[in-house]
């Protein structure tokens, strides 16, 4: 198993996107693992995006499952850990950027000029439409929808994902009686084209259905994966 599989979606573009497995350990800063055990692997990330841990930038935060999208400029190198948001954008080249996920939906949106946001977008995100936000920070840089491309990175799958009434009707507009699954991906999929993306892509891996490969939180596993996405200077 590799610590890093990759999404091929946006190599054309010279757009790194990837997942981190199981193989790479757990990235969540409130695991009970030794502080030394959890950093190391975020040096280990930033040696394998930018050759020398110390190089680069990467941009990570506090996830509370609301809307926010932080947008990173240049002039600083190093690891952020950035104030509590759950979403990223890098308007030029040059800067990673890290969402931890373990069932809720990585969305990784990416523009021709390498031009990038990743998001996390649990089933509050997914209501508040976080996508939109993402959107149309891009567009107020003239980045519009139909050139944008957006991909869904492994996340529990709408088999698996039973919610309750109440969250199902919050999320689709239907009422239902009991427990039913929903299909986060689905649903933000629908919303990007609603905003106008031409391009999206939903596939992924389930990570419940392969939690031998991915952490899942609906499995009893307290581990987190990462989304990375990651347009090089050189694209």
């Amino acid at each position: 198993m590799t610590p890093y599989e990759p999404l091929d979606a946006f190599d054309e573009w010279g757009v790194r996107a990837f997942m981190t497995t199981r193989a790479a350990g757990t990235f969540s800063t409130a695991s009970d693992e030794p502080a030394a055990a959890v950093l190391g692997r975020w040096d280990a990330l930033r040696a394998h995006l930018f050759g020398d841990p110390d190089d680069g930038r990467l941009a990570s935060t506090r996830q509370v499952h609301g809307v926010r999208v932080l947008v990173h400029e240049k002039g600083w190198r190093g690891w952020l850990r950035g104030p509590s948001a759950d979403g990223h954008l890098a308007p030029e080249r040059g800067t990673a950027l890290a969402v931890s996920v373990a069932d809720c939906v990585p969305v990784f949106v990416a523009h021709p000029s390498g031009a990038a946001a990743l998001l996390h977008s649990g089933w509050r995100g997914t209501e508040a439409n976080i996508l939109a936000a993402a959107v149309r920070l891009l567009e107020e840089r003239g980045l519009r929808a139909p050139h944008l491309r957006v991909v869904m990175g492994a996340a529990i799958c709408g088999t698996c994902y039973e919610v309750s009434p109440d969250v199902y009707a919050r999320l689709t507009g239907r009422q239902v009686d009991e427990p039913t699954p929903v299909d986060l991906r689905a649903i933000i999929a629908d919303q990007a084209r609603a905003l106008g993306v031409r391009d999206v892509r939903p596939d992924a891996p389930c990570t419940r259905c392969d939690n031998e490969r991915f952490f899942s939180h609906r499995a009893g596993d307290a581990g987190r994966q990462l989304g990375v996405l990651y347009a090089s200077p050189s694209g």
